[in-house]
């Protein structure tokens, strides 16, 4: 199993989870989080003064799915997410070693 954790632009969440709902994965997790990348914040402008907003608002989408799926899910995160400006996001592929359904105590792939 692998945990795909998305950080992509607040306005692209809708697009990128139905797309994702499109291909019939449905279950996430989903947070608000600030973050900065090599851009180092924003520059924004309010009143006529100048400012550097140093973490920027993005979301951050967990799915945990079979090894198979990993790539389809890559693909259809990056496809979705995409406006070829800075500040996109970055996709992080982990392994997961173990999962239990609390209800169930099923286990591994069964709980997801």
């Amino acid at each position: 199993m692998k945990k795909v954790e998305a950080i992509i632009r607040p306005e692209k969440l809708d697009e990128v989870k139905a797309a994702l709902e499109r291909e019939n994965f449905v279950s996430m997790s989903v947070s608000e989080i600030r973050g900065r990348g090599r851009q180092k914040g924003a520059k924004l402008v309010w009143r006529g003064t100048e400012y550097l907003m140093e973490f920027v608002p993005k979301m951050k989408i967990e799915i945990v799915l079979r090894d198979e799926d990993v790539e389809k899910v890559v693909q259809i995160i990056r496809e979705s997410a995409y406006t070829g400006n800075i500040g996109d996001g970055k996709i992080f592929i982990m392994h997961v070693e173990d999962a239990i359904r609390v209800r169930t105590g099923e286990r591994g792939e069964a709980a997801l």
